[in-house]
């Protein structure tokens, strides 16, 4: 018998349709806890086999924590009538109680909504208040981030309003976006209000407002921030009487009854009139998507997910881990985020899948890298990661339900088939030949293309204007967004993202010093322009519009200041410069470095990001990806980072941004300072710079032959001071010998003399040697570091040795700095664990990492291990919270030497902690070696 047969026939045994009230009262349905408990099944077997049951429409699933699972014939029974196939699945146990109970009013609109018995209740009980209030309703604003469903909220207080019959199903229900002409004060007022003929030019005949369409039913107004003063103030006239004039009228005589709604992402107290705001009684406040629960979050990525599957008629699989990616990546946008990265992923997945029948599948290592950086949002939120992961299972399937209702009125949703995009341009390239990989290529950069133009509305656009419009006016932010435009047509040029507030801020400068009547000092700057002759023709043109706008004379020297401005913001200008770019652990490392390469170079293009110890690399990250975009002049970027988590960034912030951007790590003052001069100084591109500099050791640490040649330098050694110089100081020289051989190809002689005759010899030595240190049993008292011959000896004598070697400018193998891979995995580890003690579990993984090694006869290199170790370190936390990942590949390398060697680390080295790694989980190991190419045989 199979398993999954097994399992429905135990639940078929155990099912009793007279015991469900009392089961969903209690909650004792059937769980998958249980059913693995009864039957010796493991549970994550158990839950796949029971989501398969229930797809295959056999089993109801009622959701809650844990989820519990009863025999459709039973539930049908309990109820008295058949299941329909939307009736699968419930969102709570009350949800199911209630359709057991005769005489259920119809449901409201609200009932729907995710979250209304939750985070959602208040402004639930808020808004049905609203709606429902004698005679005509309370008018109410909406309070909300970007995303968090305010359109959708007032959607549903307008069916609501319906479903309470205190509107017919024939009345209005109006949308309109404020923002839409934030321009254009006196359009925005014509378009809600309307206007009569001749009320302003171009006025050719009456026009109907948007209030008068809506008589009779509810006008929801979105970012009603955007209302300029006189607009608000006729909106709350029309809230008191319920008369509004039409522009042009001077007399407010005709009537309009209708529910105001108001929604905002601003501050009411800074943003509107306070009369505007006090004639607003409800003020209903929506959380953002962090502020909702974790079952709401999960809830409500399931839902947008259901609405895809719906969309292209095929069923969508998403692994655990890409679901808490997605939920991770909405710091910003909320649920409007994630539903534009679900309808993203869900494009690539079904461009990998649209010439087959098969599901769209969803995992971790498919998704965008800017989407996996929503992983880093849970680091250190262990608590919250653990709810969420409650409400997943390994892998959840989605199906199209044929008769799902989707809210059309969605401000989110793209007016273009995307996934008919996708069909007809791969049908094309297909036609013509063209590779599938090049394909999915191609058509992956189109949607990127398709979605970011759609949602940067909803972004980038209204969110960096009203940071602008805090520091400048709206007359001179329009005429810098219409010269931007201006420029780069005639330039044939683009013009960076700083321009926009640069020439806001430099043109609000001149005219305050202009109206106050202040001189205007100018350096004389001429020769800096002459050969930039289109940029200098250009603001000749701008000058001449400034004097037509704003009605001031403007001084020929304003040109040439405007043309440096306009060549120094081209983006492809031609003093472009490869970008230094500089990230370190501390308060002040990186900054410091940057300053001192300042000082002695002068203004180079180098900037400096401190990282605090206990900062999220995901927000390290994302300032270092700003960074770059900020920095770049079309050269690329250099950066210089010290270790952990930043020697990895280079290639993400490439994939976001598409600039080339190289990493060197172990950065030093002298590290910086080179890189600045070779960039500014020297102009060399980014791949000059950095092959110049990945083996810079400081200023003498590399020479060419011929420098060689011409200034020779002492040979390097190390002192050994004993008794007499033999014996125990041969033994030492052997001992240094064997560490220096381990650490350097560089020659270090080591040279034992005796105590007796110590000064008389050093002496003579430094005459002839670069002496790095002493060691031995007496200190020399001379100008060189001292090893006492105890501490040589103790647990970290070998790192000090090899860091005093390394300040000299020797060359260090980077596989043997075993100082440094314990620094970066136990920084690394303190990001991650939550129950693990990151200093004592660094030793253990680096027995780990030995002993495998040894195994395996390979040594790994230092970036490799690090990776490594720290994944085992997760590993073994996972194993304390009885949560470890299930491998779901074919498992063909049971067998192999490189497995072997896996089990047998595992017995020798995790179980001294009375932990084991699950077969699973190495299975997870195996692969991560496997995929940087160690050999899988054992010596």
């Amino acid at each position: 018998m199979k398993r999954i047969e097994k399992i429905y026939q135990y639940l078929e045994s155990h099912s009793d349709s007279n015991q469900i009230e009392q089961q969903l009262n209690e909650g004792t349905g059937f769980t998958a806890a249980s059913v693995a408990e009864a039957l010796g099944i493991l549970r994550n077997n158990v839950s796949m086999e029971l989501n398969e049951l229930h797809r295959q429409g056999k089993i109801v699933k009622v959701m809650g924590r844990p989820v519990q699972y009863f025999l459709r014939s039973t539930i049908e029974e309990a109820f008295k009538r058949p299941l329909s196939e939307q009736e699968l699945e419930f969102e709570s146990s009350a949800a199911c109680l209630a359709e057991m109970t005769p005489g259920v009013t119809k449901r409201s609109p609200f009932d729907d909504l995710i979250g209304a018995d939750g985070s959602l209740k208040t402004a639930v009980e808020q808004a049905k208040a609203a709606v429902l209030y004698p005679p005509n309703g309370l008018h109410a604003l909406i309070l909300g981030q970007t995303g968090v469903g305010k359109t959708l909220f007032a959607n549903l207080m307008y069916r609501f309003s319906v479903h309470a019959a205190r509107l017919p199903d024939s009345a209005p229900f109006i949308i309109f976006n404020c923002a839409d002409y934030y321009n254009n004060p006196q359009l925005l007022m014509s378009h809600i209000f309307g206007h009569i003929k001749g009320a302003f030019t171009g006025a050719d005949s009456e026009k109907e407002g948007l209030v008068e369409k809506a008589n009779g039913g509810i006008l929801f107004l979105d970012e009603i921030h955007r209302l300029p003063p006189e607009g608000q103030e006729m909106i709350f006239y029309l809230m008191d009487s319920g008369t509004f004039n039409k522009l042009g009228e001077t007399e407010r005589k005709r009537k309009s009854n209708v529910l105001i709604i108001g929604a905002t992402t601003e501050a009411p107290e800074s943003s509107l009139l306070n009369t505007f705001v006090r004639r607003i009684p409800i003020i209903i406040s929506l959380p953002s998507l962090e502020e909702r629960t974790a079952k709401e979050r999960v809830e409500l990525l399931t839902y947008l997910l259901s609405s895809e599957a719906h969309r292209v008629n095929k069923p969508i699989r998403i692994e655990d881990e890409a679901a808490k990616a997605l939920l991770g990546n909405t710091s910003s946008g909320n649920i409007g985020q994630l539903k534009s990265n679900i309808q993203l992923v869900c494009a690539q997945g079904f461009l990998n899948s649209f010439d087959k029948n098969d599901e769209i599948l969803i995992d971790f290592k498919t998704l965008p890298i800017n989407i996996k950086d929503g992983f880093f949002h849970f680091s250190g939120r262990r608590k919250e990661l653990q709810e969420i992961s409650e409400y997943l299972e390994p892998y959840t399937t989605i199906f199209p339900e044929p008769n799902k209702t989707l809210i059309l009125s969605d401000e989110y949703e793209p007016n273009f088939n995307l996934y008919k995009i996708i069909e007809d341009k791969a049908a094309i390239l297909m036609d013509q030949g063209v590779e599938d990989d090049d394909i999915k290529k191609f058509i992956t950069m189109d949607i990127d293309i398709h979605l970011n133009s759609f949602y940067n509305k909803f972004k980038n656009t209204i969110q960096t204007r009203e940071n602008i419009l805090k520091i400048v006016n709206e007359e001179i932010l329009n005429f810098a967004e219409d010269t931007q435009l201006r420029i780069e047509q005639h330039l044939g040029k683009k013009l960076n993202e700083r321009f926009i507030l640069a020439f806001s801020l430099h043109l609000t400068s001149f005219i305050k010093r202009v109206e106050s009547n202040k001189p205007l000092k100018y350096t004389n700057i001429e020769n800096v322009v002459n050969d930039k002759p289109e940029a200098y023709e250009i603001s000749c043109e701008i000058k001449e519009d400034i004097e037509k706008a704003f009605h001031i004379r403007v001084p020929n020297m304003e040109v040439m200041y405007l043309t440096l401005l306009i060549s120094s913001l081209l983006k492809d200008h031609e003093n472009a410069r490869v970008a230094v770019l500089v990230a370190a652990h501390g308060n002040n490392t990186a900054t410091s470095m940057v300053n001192v390469a300042k000082k002695l170079l002068g203004e180079g293009l180098a900037e400096g990001v401190d990282m605090p110890l206990d900062q999220s690399p995901k927000i390290v990250l994302d300032k270092l990806t700003e960074r770059a975009k900020e920095m770049d002049m079309g050269r690329g970027v250099l950066l210089l980072v010290d270790m952990g988590s930043l020697t990895s960034f280079a290639p993400v912030i490439t994939e976001r941004t598409g600039i080339p951007v190289r990493s060197i790590d172990m950065v030093s003052t002298a590290t910086v300072i080179e890189a600045v001069r070779k960039s500014n100084i020297l102009d060399m591109d980014l791949s000059s710079i950095y092959d110049s500099l990945k083996d810079f050791r400081g200023y003498g640490g590399y020479a060419s032959k011929e420098e060689d040649a011409l200034s020779p330098s002492k040979p390097h050694a190390i002192v050994t001071i004993c008794a007499t110089g033999e014996g125990t100081a041969e033994k030492l020289q052997e001992f240094i010998e064997n560490i220096l051989d381990s650490i350097t190809t560089d020659p270090i002689k080591v040279i034992p003399i005796g105590v007796h005759e110590m000064d008389a010899q050093l002496s003579a030595l430094q005459e002839e040697n670069d002496i790095l240190m002493a060691v031995g049993i007496e200190d020399p008292e001379i100008q060189i570091p001292f090893i006492p011959l105890e501490r040589l000896f103790a647990s970290d004598g070998e790192e000090q040795l090899v860091s005093l070697v390394k300040q000299r400018n020797v060359f260090i193998k980077k596989s043997e700095t075993n100082r440094i891979t314990r620094e970066v995995i136990e920084n690394s580890l303190s990001e991650f664990l939550t129950y693990l003690n990151p200093k004592k579990t660094v030793d253990l993984l680096l027995s780990f990492g030995k002993k495998l090694e040894s195994y395996l006869g390979y040594t790994f290199d230092n970036t490799f291990k690090i990776n490594l170790l720290v994944h085992v370190g997760c590993a073994l936390e996972r194993m304390v919270l009885n949560d470890g990942l299930i491998y779901r590949e074919e498992r063909e390398m049971l067998d192999s030497d490189c497995f072997t060697a896996l089990i047998k680390t595992n017995q020798e080295i995790i179980q001294r902690m009375n932990l084991s790694l699950t077969e699973d989980e190495l299975c997870y190991i195996y692969d991560i070696i496997t995929s940087f190419e160690v050999p899988t045989s054992v010596n």
